[in-house]
């Protein structure tokens, strides 16, 4: 089974969905024939090459309902062992990382654009960390299992970016609005960030009926970071 996750290194959602997902996974029989491939989508594409602060950036978008969304962001968070900290969080555009991600899962696997995965986020979550410096975004992908030669050269050139917009353009064709979503096997989506349960359940019942009809995948409706997915 194939799993392809449509997130982006700037949404919490995708981060608290990431881990919901693993649990399931992690839960699931068949886990062993599970192919998951974590795929690039943009909340904000014309977001500065140049780092900022977080919240005055969300205040701008949202409101002071910002604040609402953060303290309930912080609250899942903990429950799923993620210590957010969105005051040192820094907003950039995160096209380089969905670069290197794409690198980590043609050139090194699965695995590594995993780790990779989850180390963007963590650094931009957590860390506080701007995901849209090369030097740090070399550090990651070393720590992840990367060649730090080869990373570094990839991201001083254009390698990779058309193939990345590519698949962006061909999730926003096939509905996808809001991210996490989750498409299994190519026909089933799921969106926003589900239980760890419900992810179970999408798991057995795709394997069971692999010659169901096709989902597709729907957007949330909402401008925000809430109700377990972020929009455009």
């Amino acid at each position: 089974m194939k799993v392809e996750i449509y997130s982006d290194i700037a949404c919490p959602w995708c981060y608290v969905g990431k881990r919901r997902f693993e649990r399931a996974l992690a839960a699931y029989p068949g886990a062993d024939s599970v192919e998951v491939v974590y795929r690039p989508y943009q909340l904000a594409p014309d977001a500065p090459t140049e780092a900022e602060p977080l919240e005055p950036v969300l205040r701008r978008k949202f409101g002071d309902r910002i604040t609402e969304m953060n303290a309930r962001l912080a609250e899942v968070g903990r429950q799923e062992g993620i210590a957010f900290d969105f005051a040192s969080a820094q907003s950039v555009n995160t096209l380089l990382g969905h670069r290197l991600l794409h690198l980590a899962e043609t050139e090194y696997g699965a695995a590594v654009q995993a780790r990779l995965k989850n180390a963007l986020l963590h650094d931009y979550f957590v860390d506080g960390g701007n995901v849209g410096d090369r030097d740090r975004l070399t550090r990651l992908a070393a720590a992840a299992g990367m060649d730090e030669e080869r990373v570094a050269a990839y991201l001083a050139s254009d390698e990779g970016a058309a193939e990345v917009r590519e698949q962006i353009a061909e999730a926003q064709l096939m509905g996808v609005t809001a991210v996490p979503t989750f498409v299994f096997e190519g026909r089933w989506a799921v969106q926003g960030a589900q239980e760890a349960s419900t992810f179970l359940q999408v798991l057995e019942q795709v394997a069971a009926q692999t010659a169901a009809p096709g989902g597709a995948a729907e957007g949330a409706g909402d401008d925000a970071c809430a109700d377990g997915s972020c929009t455009v």
